[in-house]
Order: C-alpha cells, then structure tokens, then sequence
C-alpha cells in the first residue's frame, strides 16, 4: 500500500505481472475510487461544458460519454477527463484523483451560465472490471433485462441501473486498453459490491489489481497519465490528443492559443521508444541523440504483453520519426533506444 494523492491505494495484490496478465486474458478489478467525480447542472449546463472543455459535447446523446480535457487559456492541460451525458441538463465528469479540487475550482471560477457545479467526489466510489471477459462477470450481478442493454451497450456509452441492488452508473469505459465496465456507486456498497463481483468472477480467474497493473496496461496502450503526458506546460498538439479537440464548435477555453501553436507549427511530440540496451528507462530519465539532450522520458518500464521494455517522450518533431536512434540515461550510463509508433498494444476487437 502507498499513498497516492491523500489515498491508501494497493500497488499489487498478488504481483503486478499477474494482474497486468489477468487483464489482458480474462478479467481484473480495480477500486479507483480515488477518482473525482463533478456534476453540471441547469438549463446552460451544456453552455458551460462546451465553454471549459476541447470536445464537442452537443454531439454526445443521454447515455454518451466522450473523452476531452480542461484547459488554461494558454492552450496547457488542466486536466483529461471523461464527460457523460446524463441528460440535457445533467453532465457528469470523472476527473482525476490530485486534481479533483483544482478541476471543480477551475470549472466554477468560468461558470457565467445559468449553470451549477458540484464537488461530487465524496458521494461515489467507482470499481473499474476490465478484461476481455469483464462483461461476462458483470453481468452475473443484474437482472436479465439489464444484462441484455449492458451487451449491447457500446463503448464510450453508460447505463443508470442496478448492480447487484445497488444503484450505479455503469459505464462502458476504461484505463487499460481492453474491453470493460467503470462502476459508480455509493460509497457504502463498494465493498460488499467489490466482493461480490470477486466472487461473480472466480469461475473465470477473477484477479484484484492494483497501481501497478493499471499503469503498465494504460502504458502498453499509450494512455496519457496527468503530470507525465499531460500537464499544464504541454498542448493537445504536442501530446498527440489533437483528435479531441474540435476547433469547429467555436470559442472555448484555451482555444485562441491552440489556433495560434496549430498555424505556426509544433516543435516537439509525445512518440514511443523501446530499449535496445539492457536497462528500464524510468520517468524522467534524460534522453540524448548525437550526445546532445534531446527530451525526456515521460513514462517507462516493462511491457509485460510485449516483452520488452518501453516507453514514452516527447522529442523535437524531426527526431519523432519511428526508426530513430536515441540514447537514454539509464543510472548514469547510456542505453541505446529506437523510437516506434504509439500505441504500443491494440486489442483485438
């Protein structure tokens, strides 16, 4: 156990290879509800979603979810979050942990709009089942009514409904790159729900996975983790999360300065390496081309799926190219490196 942003959270159960394993073949548990949670209400609750937000939130339907950011108006992150579409008046966002309060701060000082913000974190917990066979278990703990939607439900798509008698939201979403559910629920249900869906899972190899695992997965996948990918100095440009932002739905913030970095050009980009040498490249590790600092490790480590060693920097535009030839500053000696695509791991689908 570690604290983690005020929280006691397990780093691994019974190994991080095993669970990062359960997950990529069957189906793991996380208790991420260290997660923060903000609900937009009132008649302009769109308005203000749109106004601090890249995404185009008047495309999601009721029952959507999309992945987009908050911004500082000179085009740096706030935060990544996920916005979910509980109604036309009704916008639920799950941000993350350390920057719960920053984020609700940041939403509440722009809200000009007959709108509402709320602190909503302390009223959830959220389990997170992920894994090719997660629907499978999920569905064990619902009635057949709702476990006929949940097969249906698409990605990036969410049911309000019931999990084992407790009231959830149930959302096809996720931090690992596979298939799988996030559950919001009250506090007071987490741990009769969380073992109850251990013990719906048992017949399939069920495993509770910790930090560990949830980083080397979203890793393999190249999923951006706030304060290594993403933080208040980098851009949506630089960091590859230009699909995110729709320039087209008009002014919102942080806009202004994102047209102005697109017209003149990026310098540097987020692109994936994987070790040559021996030795893990760790964050913040410095990197060198031609014995000149040329970026830094943003995320590093091993690949379980892959079997290699991995990772993610940001480099000067033309040394990005897969292919390249780096050299990472492994504990004071240099490491040879090669630059390849992101992601790194795609599931099949």
């Amino acid at each position: 156990m570690v604290d983690f942003g005020g929280w006691d959270m397990p780093v691994e159960y019974q190994g991080l290879l095993h669970e990062h394993r359960a997950v990529r073949e069957r189906v793991g548990l996380f208790d991420v509800s260290h997660m923060g949670e903000i609900e937009v209400r009132g008649p302009q609750a769109l308005a203000l979603v749109q106004s601090v937000t890249v995404n185009d939130a008047s495309k999601l339907k009721q029952g959507q979810a999309q992945y987009s950011a908050l911004l500082y108006e000179h085009g740096g992150f706030v935060d990544d979050i996920l916005v979910h579409k509980v109604a036309d008046d009704h916008y639920f966002l799950c941000v993350n942990a350390s920057n719960q309060d920053k984020d609700y701060a940041h939403i509440a000082a722009h809200n000009t709009f007959e709108a509402t913000v709320e602190n909503a974190g302390p009223r959830y917990a959220q389990l997170a089942i992920q894994g090719p066979l997660a629907t499978s278990v999920l569905c064990k703990l619902t009635d057949a009514q709702q476990a006929s939607a949940l097969k249906v439900t698409r990605r990036y798509h969410f049911v309000d409904g019931v999990v084992s008698g407790a009231p959830a939201r149930i959302a096809r979403t996720g931090y690992t790159g596979e298939d799988g559910w996030e559950i919001y629920i009250a506090p007071e249900e987490a741990e009769r729900l969380w073992r109850e869906i251990l013990a719906a899972g048992s017949d399939v190899g069920i495993q509770p996975c910790g930090l560990g695992a949830r980083n080397t997965l979203r890793m393999e996948s190249a999923m951006p983790l706030y304060g290594h990918e993403i933080h208040a100095s980098i851009t949506p440009w630089e960091a590859g999360l230009d699909w995110i932002v729709k320039l087209e739905k008009g002014d919102f913030l942080g806009s202004e300065a994102l047209v102005k970095q697109k017209e003149r050009g990026i310098t540097r980009t987020l692109t994936g390496f994987e070790m040559k040498g021996r030795g893990i490249a760790r964050d913040g590790y410095e990197i060198f081309v031609n014995g000149f600092g040329a970026g830094w490790v943003t995320s590093g480590g091993p690949a379980p799926t892959l079997n290699k060693n991995i990772g993610m920097c940001f480099l000067p535009l033309d040394l990005a190219a897969a292919g390249n030839a780096i050299e990472i500053a492994v504990r004071g000696r240099g490491v040879e490196a090669v630059t390849i695509p992101i992601p790194f791991y795609r599931r099949a689908r």
